[in-house]
């Protein structure tokens, strides 16, 4: 099983979009899927299910069947993670719902992570409360696991990312996701070097993550003409995408570096189907299975079949980083 979470400290880039699109894509291609919804605003678990379905998870205080209703024993201080539910999407793919609840566990969170320092078992017990749900809800034979989170550097994306195998890097060709990679990088390794010092301190017999957390690449969003900006505007900022993510992020030599288009790290140029989206999320489907029925008529049937085949590219690069076969 790989791990891979999708993070920038930058919002409004498109992250989740993208995890639920891939998670589709790789359950398309017979990929068993756990999608993971980390982030506290819990979108990812909006796009996949409907508002009655959200209504009966959220529909008391425990909230058993989310991440929430997972780690309450331990935010309690009662106990360890309770199994999690894994809400059936299809036959490859399944969703461990996300929850608004999850942010009272920043505070938790951050409380531990000292204290794993002073080998306080409790303190790793909560570390890797992400970890082992995840490990949980993969048992039915996930292959793959997509990790959605928040766009900050808190306590709660810490945890997360540690307990991911790889980070895949989803960016605007704007000043704001250059200064995020700027932070991202430097943060991560840090993170990777505290962790790596602390599993060593560990409890024996407690799963821990290897806190890895590689990077594999990053994915250009809504690349080309946005808004009243000109083109020339995203082409400066595109060309500087892979000096920094080299400098940032790989700690890297960045000289002689290539053209985005062409740099080996740039893992996709995505279109933004704006048009598209609304009449996905009203159909709840990914944009790349629109169909007549759902709207998607006219010049809107070539930009779902470019969708797909954006989307599969996407996804084989992916599986190649991840050691996952993908036909």
């Amino acid at each position: 099983m790989k791990t891979i979470a999708f993070f920038n400290n930058k919002g409004g880039v498109g992250k989740t979009s993208l995890v639920y699109h891939l998670a589709w894509m790789f359950a398309d291609h017979g990929i068993d899927t756990l999608a993971v919804d980390l982030d506290p605003q819990a979108n990812l678990t909006a796009m996949f299910l409907d508002e009655a379905r959200l209504e009966t998870l959220w529909s008391d205080d425990d909230h058993p069947d989310t991440v929430f209703g997972s780690i309450r024993p331990i935010l309690r201080g009662v106990g360890d993670i309770a199994t999690p539910h894994v809400e059936p999407i299809t036959a490859h793919l399944g969703l461990i719902p996300g929850d608004l609840g999850l942010s009272r566990f920043e505070d938790k969170l951050s409380d531990a992570w000292p204290r794993c320092h002073n080998d306080d078992e409790g303190a790793y017990r909560t570390m890797t409360a992400f970890h082992r749900l995840i490990l949980a809800g993969a048992e039915r034979g996930a292959e793959l696991v997509l990790i959605d989170v928040g766009p900050n550097l808190g306590a709660i994306n810490r945890a997360a990312l540690i307990a991911s195998d790889q980070v895949c890097i989803p960016l605007a060709p704007d000043l704001f996701s250059l200064q995020g990679l700027k932070n991202l990088g430097p943060t991560l390794r840090d993170w990777g070097r505290i962790w790596s010092h602390l599993v060593t301190k560990a409890p024996p017999d407690l799963s821990l993550p290897r806190g890895s957390m590689q990077p594999i690449g990053y994915i250009v969003m809504q690349h080309g003409l946005r808004d009243s900006r000109p083109g020339l505007a995203y082409k400066r900022w595109m060309d500087r995408i892979p000096v920094v993510y080299r400098e940032a992020v790989l700690d890297e030599d960045a000289h002689p570096y290539p053209p985005v288009d062409q740099d080996p790290y740039c893992l996709s140029l995505l279109k933004h189907y704006r048009s598209l989206m609304p009449m996905a999320m009203e159909a709840r489907k990914p944009i790349f299975f629109l169909k007549s029925a759902d709207g998607a008529i006219g010049a809107h049937i070539e930009a779902v079949k470019s969708c797909y085949a954006d989307f599969q590219r996407l996804a084989a690069r992916i599986a190649i980083e991840a050691g996952i076969a993908f036909a």
